[in-house]
């Protein structure tokens, strides 16, 4: 798997997305729980402001909330849309209703295991499904219950839901403990961990700026097999964990803006922006590590990004 600088932690430092009354705006990006989904959105905001005066706020919401937003008209705007995490709010609201519009410039993305190198060293996991062996297990247990501790994401991310087929497809549900938590805190233990030589495992992505950061090993997996992802998520029935099925790698994702189709009529300057934006991996990692691991606020930031990327910008509007 490549790796990329980037995205970090809310909650180190990060300022939280700005809440406002819905009706007041002109257009509202909602603001999922991930770092680069921050940046972008407020880079979004300053670009639609600058550029077509607009007023535009940025609100918190999961996933569903807003996508049910831009479907309802409460929200405009969703900065980073993980496919294939969230292919079934995209298919109901993309494909299904037509209410969402998706641009198609997506920035690639990738999704493991990893452990820190001296976890490696010291273990001597190569394998994801080596997790599976009680022995390998007790390697990563730190409440001396006999079993490990892995962290699979945050509660509301799709992926934490895949997370949990696939540990149940390489059989490590049964051996380690599957953890869900706030991001922040997450990196937070893996912070400690290294700084105690003390072992760990857990989900990663990129853009991420743990990478930067740590030296990660990612764990080896058989190669993405379309014929074996049977992935369902909660919204799909309550047998989803029990019917769903994915003991391969991740496929590379793909994280795309998408706007409700109700600005194509009400702002269509603004549709026209969303929908030809346009960044990529490096783009993300460099905003997100500004803000993140330099501190820098990301309002101030996203002002200082657009003045200095007027012709990238410029090309979103054309």
């Amino acid at each position: 798997m490549k790796k990329f600088l980037s995205v970090a932690t809310v909650g180190l430092g990060l300022v939280a997305a700005q809440s406002a009354p819905v009706l007041a705006a002109d257009v509202v990006i909602g603001v999922p729980n991930w770092p680069s989904v921050l940046v972008t959105g407020h880079v979004l905001k300053v670009a639609l402001e600058e550029n077509l005066g607009l007023e535009v706020e940025l609100q918190n919401g999961t996933n569903p909330v807003v996508f049910e937003g831009m479907d309802a008209g409460s929200m405009h705007v969703h900065p980073e849309v993980w496919l294939p995490n969230q292919t079934n709010l995209h298919n109901t609201f993309v494909q299904d209703k037509k209410s969402v519009k998706m641009n198609p410039n997506g920035v690639a993305g990738d999704q493991a295991m990893c452990v820190t190198q001296g976890t490696a060293d010291r273990t001597g996991i190569v394998n994801l499904s080596e997790l599976s062996d009680p022995d390998m297990a007790k390697n990563f247990d730190t409440d001396g219950d006999g079993n490990g501790e892995i962290w699979i994401g945050a509660a509301g991310w799709a992926s934490t839901n895949v997370e949990k087929i696939r540990a149940k497809s390489y059989g490590y549900s049964e051996t380690m403990q599957l953890k869900e938590m706030d991001e922040s805190l997450a990196l937070a233990e893996v912070d400690a961990a290294v700084t105690s030589n003390d072992n760990i495992v857990f989900f990663c992505y990129t853009p991420h700026h743990m990478f930067a950061l740590y030296d990660l090993v990612i764990l080896q997996e058989p190669a993405h097999d379309p014929s074996k992802w049977n992935v369902k998520q909660p919204t799909d029935g309550a047998d989803w964990l029990e019917v769903s099925e994915a003991p391969v790698a991740w496929d590379t994702a793909y994280l795309h803006i998408h706007y409700a189709a109700e600005l194509e009529k009400s702002h269509p300057e603004a549709a026209k922006m969303l929908g030809n934006a346009k960044f990529d991996t490096d783009t993300i990692s460099q905003m997100t590590y500004a803000v993140v691991v330099e501190k820098r606020d990301p309002a101030d930031f996203a002002k200082e990004w657009v003045a200095g990327n007027g012709d990238a910008v410029d090309a979103w509007l054309n």
